[in-house]
């Protein structure tokens, strides 16, 4: 690990101005910078440690919305009395997410931001080709292990897949991602173009800029909210990375559905917004043979490679699965 400085900063606003320097990085939680820093992955030659900044950690469910600070612990929205009632996806996207130790310690904010655990990108002794660490250096995935690799959203310059399990949830209902910058200017930015997806670019992973703090990220209580569902399908039962998961809402009219929210992780490049599923499911009957049909549209633009392919097979039947777990059919 690289020598760095440290700065302990108790407004936003110096913070920001802190960051401003070439190679500073905010630490709050730190249980991915840290990570990376002892892979040689990240360098920075300053860490700014921004736990101490006021009014962050604030969680509400008030008013038709909920509003989450950045440096709120994974842990405190879980364990809020209204999380696992009002928005039961969200709540499942955190329990099965890491550990208890880990969620205890990593904020929001900083959950949002994690780094693919693409193994090629977070060994950089062995494996110089990586594009998302090295821009213009290749992809060494692409011609070697990559069964758990992306099939959706995919470029020629990466395929790796997007770890996190919140920002699922969040995806499917649309939140916002709240950002303030050096000059103490806020933007909102929805989450569904937060994430970038690599293209030719794949170091660029999202939309805040270098000046820019997560401070909140917002959602309304729509009644597919309160009616949702988190299915992750892994290896092992705890503390594993999904293969495939299924963030669903629904709202039902009589035997019809009014509306639907699907997002999926473990298959995509960035939390994958399922919108032709979506589409499809509109107005339509709720039974399983349509939700099933209606799934396999997901993978129709899928790019599977040889030691990925059962993450074609395996999306469709998430979403069906989560879908009726939503609706109370299984």
């Amino acid at each position: 690990m690289n020598e760095f400085n440290y700065f302990s900063a108790t407004r936003v606003e110096d913070a920001l101005r802190k960051k401003q320097s070439d190679g500073s990085r905010f630490l709050a939680g730190g249980t991915t910078l840290i990570d990376l820093m002892k892979c040689d992955v990240e360098k920075p030659t300053q860490l700014i440690d921004i736990t101490q900044l006021p009014a962050m950690s604030n969680i509400s469910f008030d008013a038709g919305m909920v509003r989450v600070g950045a440096l709120a612990h994974m842990s405190d929205l879980e364990n809020h009395p209204d999380c696992r009632t009002l928005a039961p996806a969200i709540y499942d996207s955190l329990w099965q997410a890491a550990s208890p130790q880990l969620r205890n310690m990593a904020t929001i904010g900083g959950n949002l931001l994690q780094r693919t655990r693409c193994v090629y990108f977070r060994d950089p002794h062995t494996f110089s080709a990586c594009n998302k660490r090295n821009p213009g250096s290749g992809c060494a995935a692409r011609d070697g292990i990559n069964g758990n690799h992306a099939i959706l959203g995919t470029s020629e310059s990466c395929i790796a897949v997007y770890p996190g399990d919140l920002a699922v949830a969040l995806t499917a209902f649309d939140a916002e991602v709240i950002v303030r910058n050096a000059f103490q200017r806020e933007r909102r930015i929805p989450i569904n173009h937060f994430y970038r997806l690599p293209g030719d670019t794949p170091h660029l992973e999202n939309d805040l800029a270098a000046d820019e703090l997560i401070v909140a990220i917002e959602l309304r209580q729509i009644p597919a909210l309160r009616r949702s569902h988190y299915l992750k399908v892994r290896d092992r039962s705890s503390y594993e990375f999904a293969t495939a998961s299924a963030a669903v809402g629904i709202e039902l009219d009589g035997d019809r559905i009014r509306d639907v929210r699907i997002a999926l992780g473990g298959v995509a490049t960035k939390p994958w917004r399922a919108e032709s599923v979506e589409a499809a499911l509109r107005g339509q009957t709720f039974d399983e043979q349509t939700l099933r049909q209606a799934a396999e549209r997901v993978t129709q633009d899928a790019e599977i490679l040889p030691q990925n392919k059962h993450k074609k097979l395996l999306a469709p039947r998430v979403i069906a699965r989560a879908l009726m777990k939503a609706g109370e059919m299984a």
